[in-house]
């Protein structure tokens, strides 16, 4: 069966507006920008109602966020750090949604990879630093693609919606991550699932020690601008963009419909694997339980909100990664609940998936209405 035989579900064929191929547009870039603005913004007037009714004054707390995420050296670097998993699980999201697939399987990838880095990670003691980072970083990309290849066959061949398959994959992958590291990986005298340290050649350099920003922040920098490049560059960057938005008129145009699925899939789940290992290897430094923080799930609320823009992607990544750095600090300070972050990241989920999906629904009910008229109009004629 060829590319323009595969089977066509009809999921997430829908139009998305994206910059004209072939060179960056800022304007494109502003209007995520502002797409990322409007739900932070909401998201903040919820959240200082909330503030309100506890008697609190959400101008002074909000105040303290900022500043403990952007006041000093220091601040600005656990900001960072807390950005860079989120930079990974957001491209690897954008990749997929940009490419007509709705991977919610990225944090099964990161998990998974970073239990496989860890792994690698303990057992290169003797290898050169360079090497020993490489052959992790591979075993985490190789981990993500392990976990995105049998709901992408599914997708591919079978039409499975992948939406489901991905879902119900991550809840596999935790079970087989923890069983693997009870069974075989767990360090002596640990009571808690977790792995030995990685050998300290294995370990990303940090750049601004002794905070724990390191090298991963730079490498998922350079990811993001190599994504914007090639998905305006290359063929297959073009074949991205032209499936995502109308799968089928692709196929009827010849492109390589099979393909672009497949790849955005394992694509995506490589970057996602990258960015577990990165974790594992920059910042725990071992796998352990609770390794993610749901990372997987909050890239794909970026994804949505920068509308699979480069930009977008990376000034959601510091928004969320200032949230998520930030709150614990200030709740230390004022009697706020901790619950407040997780009140803000949850509403500005909740808008990124209402935003991306209110055009959809727009869209589908002018169709219906345009489509009653004509049929009403015909009748007449009759």
């Amino acid at each position: 069966m060829t590319d323009q035989q595969a089977p066509e579900t009809g999921a997430h064929t829908s139009y998305i507006p994206v910059p004209a191929p072939g060179r960056f547009s800022w304007r494109a870039a502003g209007e995520s920008a502002w797409r990322i603005a409007v739900p932070v913004a909401i998201a903040l007037a919820v959240g200082a109602i909330a503030l309100l009714l506890g008697g609190a004054n959400p101008i002074e707390i909000y105040g303290m966020l900022v500043q403990e995420a952007f006041g000093d050296a220091a601040r600005i670097n656990a900001t960072l750090t807390a950005a860079t998993p989120l930079l990974f699980t957001g491209l690897a999201a954008a990749i997929a949604f940009r490419g007509g697939v709705f991977n919610v399987g990225v944090e099964g990838s990161f998990g998974f990879a970073g239990l496989a880095a860890a792994v690698v990670g303990v057992n290169v003691g003797g290898l050169p630093p360079v090497l020993a980072i490489t052959a992790c970083l591979l075993a985490g990309m190789v981990a993500g693609m392990a976990v995105a290849l049998v709901p992408a066959i599914l997708r591919t061949w079978l039409g499975v919606d992948e939406v489901v398959s991905t879902l119900m994959f991550n809840f596999i992958v935790t079970g087989v991550t923890a069983w693997l590291v009870q069974s075989f990986f767990l360090a002596p005298g640990q009571a808690n699932s977790a792995t030995e340290y990685v050998a300290a050649s294995a370990e990303l350099p940090l750049l601004a020690p002794p905070g724990q920003l390191n090298a991963g922040f730079l490498c998922a920098l350079i990811l993001v601008a190599c994504y914007g490049v090639w998905i305006k560059r290359s063929q297959l960057g073009f074949e991205f963009d032209a499936v995502g938005k109308t799968a089928r008129f692709s196929m009827a145009q010849g492109l390589r419909v099979r393909t672009v699925l497949m790849s955005a899939m394992l694509i995506s789940g490589a970057i996602g694997g990258l960015g577990g290992a990165v974790h594992a290897l920059g910042v725990v430094h071992r796998f352990s339980v609770g390794f993610s923080a749901s990372f997987g799930f909050t890239g794909i609320a970026i994804a949505l909100l920068a509308r699979f823009n480069p930009v977008g992607v990376v000034i959601g990544s510091v928004a969320f990664g200032a949230l998520a750095a930030a709150g614990a600090t200030v709740q230390l300070f004022v009697n706020i609940p901790i619950q407040l972050i997780s009140i803000l990241q949850g509403t500005i989920m909740m808008l990124a998936v209402a935003q991306f999906a209110i055009p959809r629904l727009v869209r589908a009910r002018r169709a219906k209405q345009q489509d009653r008229q004509q049929h009403q109009q015909a009748e007449v004629s009759a």
